[in-house]
This record gives structure tokens, C-alpha cells and sequence, in this order.
């Protein structure tokens, strides 16, 4: 969909439902971005108009706006009990790193995994393995240590680094910071998703 191409929340679901056929019993909805919880608003109005015709919802998140101020908090409450799988991006494990990556902090981030955890609303993980930054060692433990503590989690996926979105940087006549790094080898795929995965065994 266009940048400029506005639909109603009622308009993206006649679109969506036109697909119903194919969704399967678990089939639904997602909703991505950029971040979608900078228009938690809509997302509101979205997610209930589709709970009322019976679709499942599922949000993609990096959870970067996540507060527990007022009046984010509230809506965000409301939004989980309309939600019925987060997907949730956890970039960075080590707080200074992820500043570093991305420009802000991950202790709210965190945070917000840790209460989707005590409301116990379904998540997948995603991590983006990336060359000398998120793949290491250490990080990789630290990360399956902190998932260890939630309670909700249902899957855990490493992406693997790639640049095809470069070109939307240097569109946007933005510096693209990744420029330069090649993606992670088969072997440090396997790598990851051997520590990270072994979060789910709670033994």
C-alpha cells in the first residue's frame, strides 16, 4: 500500500476479508509497520471492528513506544485485549548497544515484554542477527536468559541480517549506518537459533 493511499479502519477489513477463504482457522489479520503503536488510535478502532466480525488479530512490534504513562497505557491495555498474538522485534539485549543500533534505549522495550508476559498475551520473539552487533555470544546468552523469564512466549525466530532496505535510506536521503555489513553466515544462523531457542525449555 502507498505512503499516501488512507484507508477506514472499515475499508482495510472489507479488503482483508475478501482473503478470508484462504486464512485457515488461525488466520487473520497483522499489522506492521514502520511502527503501528505510533498510531495506537487507529490500531484500537482496527482491532475491535475485526474482534466484532470474528477475525484474529496479530500486532508486529518493535514496542519502542511502549510507557506506562498516561494515556498511552490505558490504550495499550486495550489494545492486548483485543490482540491476539504480538509479534514482538527485540533488537538489542545490552541497553547502551541498543542505543547505539537504534537511537533510543531498550529498558521500556523490555519492559513491555514483561508485561505482555504478566497479562499473558501470546508472542513470537523475532531477532535480527546482525554481524559484530547482535551476533555474539554473549549477547545471544543474555538475550535466551531474559526470555527465560517470560512466561508467554510461543516461538522464537532469528532473522538473518540482509540490506535490501538500503535503498529506502538513501531514498529518503537518510544515512544508512548498516551500509557495509554483509549478512550473518549459515553457521551463525544455527549458532543463534541453537541459544536462543533453547529459551523455550524451561527445564
Amino acid at each position: 500500500m502507498k505512503s499516501d493511499d488512507m484507508r477506514s479502519a472499515d475499508e482495510l477489513l472489507q479488503q482483508a476479508l475478501r482473503f478470508r477463504a484462504y486464512w485457515g482457522k488461525e488466520g487473520g489479520i497483522t499489522v506492521s509497520g514502520g511502527e503501528a503503536l505510533l498510531q495506537i488510535d487507529f490500531m484500537l478502532e482496527l482491532f475491535e471492528k475485526a474482534k466484532a466480525l470474528g477475525i484474529n488479530t496479530c500486532l508486529d512490534t518493535a514496542a519502542q513506544p511502549f510507557t506506562r504513562k498516561e494515556p498511552f497505557f490505558s490504550k495499550f491495555t486495550k489494545l492486548m485485549s483485543l490482540t491476539d498474538l504480538v509479534l514482538l522485534d527485540l533488537k538489542h539485549i545490552d541497553n547502551q548497544e541498543h542505543k547505539k543500533l537504534t537511537g533510543w534505549e531498550n529498558t521500556n522495550v523490555l519492559d513491555c515484554a514483561r508485561y505482555l508476559s504478566q497479562i499473558q498475551t501470546p508472542v513470537w520473539i523475532r531477532h535480527v542477527l546482525v554481524p559484530n552487533i547482535t551476533d555474539n555470544d554473549t549477547y545471544l546468552h543474555d538475550l535466551r536468559d531474559f526470555i527465560k523469564t517470560l512466561h508467554n512466549v510461543k516461538r522464537i525466530e532469528v532473522l538473518p541480517y540482509h540490506s535490501m532496505g538500503a535503498y529506502k535510506w538513501q531514498k529518503l536521503g537518510l544515512n544508512y549506518t548498516l551500509d557495509h555489513v554483509d549478512s550473518p553466515t549459515r553457521e551463525r544462523v544455527e549458532n543463534a537459533e541453537k541459544i536462543l531457542l533453547s529459551a523455550l525449555n524451561k527445564d
